[in-house]
């Protein structure tokens, strides 16, 4: 089967202006991706609510209730306007996008709902799954984190080809992945919403567990910003510029430019230290070991020789 970006194409599959999902398109962009089209008539049908199983690969594990109980309202006024989509698993069938149209319905006491029944692998469905959560502000950064990490085990994708797949960039998905490094406790606390993801995302630069507890703490109950966060971080880090020298009279701004195309090229953080005229260290920093790994392969590859040229 061929693989498709879906990124952009995923605009047309939820919709620019995704809000609940956009059944019929994703249908028709699902139908694309290594699939032979159906026609319209043949995918369009009511389901029987009580024939539809869950989506397996949904990375949402909560529904706010208000939410889910304006829709049911809405449904009861007005019905099911945007069908859901699913696909054919033996004699049953399985939700593939439009898990809270299908609770609110079930809510509202109907017993059918309209719906468009594609065919789709399960990689598929668990990349309309993620997308479909993406643009959903109420999806938290954990959740989002773990629907990465578990695609990525599953398929025994990269982080490059999940980004790829998804038209995100790399260091998107990394971003969010790097939150699982994080101790439970505070992942707990980015998922009941007492981080937020910058607050979170601060926090990884500190490397023991018991400060990064402690702090959570004070970001808890003191209310810090993550502007804040990242100050208290930087104090507390070792100030190793009181053993250098204010003025290294080897750097220059050739020097300097040259830190900037490195950091660009990896990705990262790079200082050029030079210990003489024509000696000296580059060092490059990684936060986690899927970082480390990344960094060891674009210096191994001829890419990044070519970009550093």
């Amino acid at each position: 089967m061929t693989k498709r970006r879906l990124g952009r194409g995923l605009d047309a599959l939820l919709g620019g202006s995704y809000a609940e999902g956009d059944a019929d398109a994703a249908a028709q962009s699902l139908q694309t991706v290594g699939q032979d089209e159906a026609s319209d008539d043949a995918t369009r049908t009511n389901l029987l609510i009580s024939s539809v199983d869950p989506n397996p690969f949904q990375p949402r594990r909560t529904f706010d209730p208000l939410e889910l109980a304006g829709l049911v309202q809405s449904i009861q006024q007005h019905g099911v306007l945007q069908p859901i989509v699913a696909r054919r698993v033996g004699e049953r069938f399985q939700l593939v996008a439009g898990e809270r149209r299908l609770r609110a319905a079930q809510e509202a006491g109907l017993h059918e709902v309209p719906a468009r029944v594609i065919e789709a692998d399960d990689q598929q469905v668990f990349e309309l799954a993620i997308v479909e959560n993406l643009q959903r502000t109420d999806l938290n950064a954990i959740e989002k984190a773990r629907a990465f990490r578990d695609y990525i085990d599953r398929f025994f994708s990269t982080q490059d080809e999940l980004a790829t797949r998804l038209g995100l960039d790399r260091s998107t998905v990394s971003n969010f992945i790097r939150l699982l490094d994080l101790p439970p406790a505070i992942q707990q606390a980015v998922e009941s919403g007492k981080l937020s993801q910058g607050h979170a995302r601060a926090l990884l630069s500190i490397g023991d567990p018991a400060k990064q507890h402690e702090v959570c703490r004070r970001i808890v109950t003191e209310g810090l910003s993550v502007r804040q966060v990242e100050t208290l971080v930087a104090a507390e880090r070792p100030e190793k510029s009181k053993s250098k020298p204010s003025v290294n009279p080897h750097r220059t701004s050739h020097v300097t430019e040259l830190e900037g195309v490195l950091r660009e090229c990896l990705g990262t953080h790079v200082e050029i230290r030079l210990t003489g005229k024509e000696q000296g260290q580059i060092v490059v920093g990684f936060a986690t070991n899927d970082d480390f790994e990344r960094i060891v392969e674009m210096i191994r590859g001829s890419s990044f020789g070519s970009a550093a040229a």
